[in-house]
């Protein structure tokens, strides 16, 4: 993408998690020019959320540097295979493994699906999010409460607990937080209590996998052009995304994936219960 707009047309749709393919402009995925440099030479990776915004963009960037992809996504399968399609041209296998995280039998059985076709695991990502814009507490019921607990934090226990028994010494688990989690946020309150949860997820499990040499940190971005933005904002809010941070526009989804690259890569070995803040240059606590 030539471009990175401080502004959006405005657009809405209707249903989350959102389809890339509706958006305009669409993300940019991975920036022209990035080369890769065999960071991730044949590791797996698992990828929540996969399909799209983010998490293709983590895709994309693992295959680059020679990693595999299982992806993980609901039912966006038109995204999916997009996704599915950009990681083969970069020379790398990737398996689509659709449905619904929230069941803790589902995520075993995605663990289990990843290994079978594709031999290990190395990297876990957990990526999948959703979020319900309320003006107030009261408005958010207990159905939306719990599917939003279910979808963003449980699923990471879920998927965790799964991948323990085949992730060994210098593996490594990635969570996605957001910067919502630091500075709140009065329309997500329970998407932003559950970001806040995963942070302190990505402390306490690695302190405790830190003598098995697993390695846990997280990433909190900003505001980022994903599918989430135009499925869960108004209308004519879409355009002014992204433009209170001080460098004034939201960023891309190209600009939150070389994190999780070094993240899962020998470049963080050293590196363990941390936060990476790829935010447009909010201050936040670490």
């Amino acid at each position: 993408m030539e471009y990175k707009p401080s502004s959006f047309p405005s657009q809405k749709q209707e249903e989350q998690p959102g389809v890339e393919q509706e958006m305009t402009p669409k993300p940019e995925v991975i920036r022209q020019g990035y080369k890769g440099s065999e960071k991730l030479i044949n590791k797996v990776a698992l990828i929540t959320g996969g399909d799209s915004g983010i998490g293709r963009s983590i895709a994309v960037h693992f295959a680059r540097e020679g990693a595999d992809v299982a992806i993980v996504y609901l039912n966006e399968d038109n995204d999916a295979q997009e996704t599915k399609t950009m990681v083969e041209k970069e020379g790398r296998k990737c398996i689509l493994i659709p449905g619904d995280i929230v069941s803790a039998d589902f995520c075993k059985e995605a663990v289990q699906t990843t290994v079978k076709k594709l031999g290990k695991l190395n990297i876990v990502v957990n990526n999948a999010a959703e979020q319900h814009s309320k003006d107030s507490v009261e408005e958010i019921t207990p159905e939306q409460l719990e599917r939003t607990y279910r979808t963003n934090i449980f699923s990471f226990f879920y998927i965790t607990q799964a991948a323990m028994k085949h992730l060994k010494k210098g593996d490594s688990i990635i969570n996605c937080t957001s910067v919502t989690a630091y500075r709140g946020s009065s329309h997500l309150l329970d998407y932003s209590s559950t970001k806040g949860a995963i942070v302190t997820f990505t402390r306490s499990l690695a302190t405790n996998l830190a003598e098995k040499g697993i390695r846990v940190n997280a990433v909190a971005p900003g505001p980022i052009w994903t599918p989430l933005i135009p499925s869960t904002s108004g209308k004519d809010m879409v355009k002014d995304f992204g433009k209170k941070v001080p460098m004034g526009r939201a960023g891309q989804p190209s600009e939150v994936g070389p994190s999780f690259v070094f993240l899962a890569s020998e470049d963080a070995s050293y590196i363990t219960g941390q936060v990476l803040h790829p935010n447009g240059g909010e201050m936040v606590g670490s």
